[in-house]
């Protein structure tokens, strides 16, 4: 398949025809459909109380199949589904986008259309300022060192419900868009683009890009969603015996990596704990291989939440802690170090005392006197900064506060 990166980064996405080969369009559609039926088995069977018999299925704007949170629903009928997030049209753009040797996938969905019209979401950028990092951090490594996480969208019929902002991933939102999406986030922004796609294409987009979901009705709609990035987490990886053999090794191979990087993670945080510079540098270099002074400004952010994460898993009652960034504290998030709760036991709770100490400075500069709200984003007002990055932080700072 060719492939334009250098427009890839300059418009932060791709239209890729015929990403499903036409010969195995037909299979693929009858394993996902297999799989709807089964979730929505499972929707059923968990509804709660107050809804309706099909759970889920009947009252979510947009019902999307996590295959990646859910291995049961895999078996040799459906294999096929998880099979081709390792073709090359997938995987290997994937790898020549991110220009990374060996992505792994991170997340397999599927989208659904609701059983009643939802109508239009809002527009947004895939970014929480309050468990990530600001836009600008994104914008500044991205400009940089190319992309960190690929997305994707490629439906099993004709779709037209996602728009973008062609540029918008390498700038914050103009005053005209700011406007706008006050006003009202659920119409055409200037300059957007619908995407219009047939039956097996694909769209392929960084993160940080301004997007809508233009309108979530009734019509059919079973669109594959997820991306691939250098590294992820796997807590199940029961449904890789259906597999071939080649795809298990590669999951196998992904595992390994992960459990790598979590190595890598508690290496940065202890080098931390012992204000040891050459150390902590050390391991942003393993964590992320080749990244310039922004990539580590912003995994030295992402640590920074990472660090919060555990000091709330040692110390759960701890006052004052927004819904969002409890909830974050909650679940997997590797792009940005958050492993999840078995990670905080690698530390005791006196070394998260500690870890934090030395981290509350950069959490302090990410924050405001007062809430705050900017366009955009898919959170509410807030003390956390959306958009701008502190201008007196630096890697080299945040190690000579250690001895502050």
């Amino acid at each position: 398949m060719l492939l334009d990166r250098d427009r890839f980064l300059e418009d932060g996405y791709l239209i890729l025809r015929n990403v499903i080969p036409p010969d195995t369009l037909d299979a693929l559609r009858t394993s996902y459909e297999t799989l709807v039926e089964r979730q929505r088995a499972i929707w059923a069977r968990d509804r709660q109380p107050q809804d309706p018999p099909g759970g889920a299925w009947e009252t979510a704007a947009q019902p999307r199949l996590l295959l990646h949170q859910t291995p049961e629903l895999i078996d040799e009928q459906t294999a096929k589904a998880v099979e081709f997030w390792l073709h090359d049209h997938t995987l290997g753009v994937s790898r020549e986008l991110l220009g990374t040797p060996d992505p792994a996938v991170t997340e397999m969905m599927l989208m659904c259309n609701p059983v009643r019209d939802h109508g239009p979401a809002n527009w947004h950028r895939d970014v929480h300022p309050i468990d990530t990092a600001p836009l600008q951090g994104y914008l500044m490594d991205l400009l940089e060192n190319g992309p960190r996480y690929v997305q994707w969208n490629i439906p099993l019929y004709d779709d037209d419900v996602l728009w973008v902002v062609p540029g918008s991933h390498r700038r914050v939102n103009t005053d005209v868009e700011d406007r706008q999406l006050l006003e009202n986030p659920r119409v055409p922004l200037p300059g957007g683009i619908q995407t219009h796609l047939k039956a097996g294409d694909g769209v392929v987009y960084i993160l940080p890009l301004l997007h809508w979901g233009s309108n979530y009705s009734p019509r059919l709609r079973r669109t594959i969603h997820g991306g691939y990035s250098n590294h992820t987490y796997y807590k199940d990886l029961s449904y890789t015996r259906f597999l071939s053999s080649e795809a298990r090794m590669m999951f196998d191979r992904w595992a390994q990596r992960s459990e790598q990087m979590q190595a890598h993670t508690e290496a940065a945080l202890r080098a931390v704990m012992h204000k040891d510079g050459p150390s902590y540098h050390a391991a942003l270099d393993r964590l992320h291989p080749g990244r310039g002074d922004n990539g580590k400004l912003l995994s030295t952010v992402y640590l920074c939440k990472a660090v919060f994460c555990i000091s709330l898993q040692k110390h759960p009652t701890r006052e004052g802690v927004p819904p969002a960034l409890r909830s974050a504290a909650l679940r997997p998030h590797p792009g940005t170090f958050n492993w999840g709760p078995p990670f905080a036991d690698r530390f005791s709770a006196k070394e998260a005392e500690v870890l934090w100490e030395r981290f509350k400075i950069i959490d302090a500069k990410l924050q405001a006197d007062d809430e705050r709200f900017a366009p955009g984003f898919q959170s509410g007002p807030m003390r956390y900064f959306f958009n701008e990055m502190p201008i007196d932080l630096t890697v080299e700072s945040f190690i000579a506060s250690w001895d502050g």
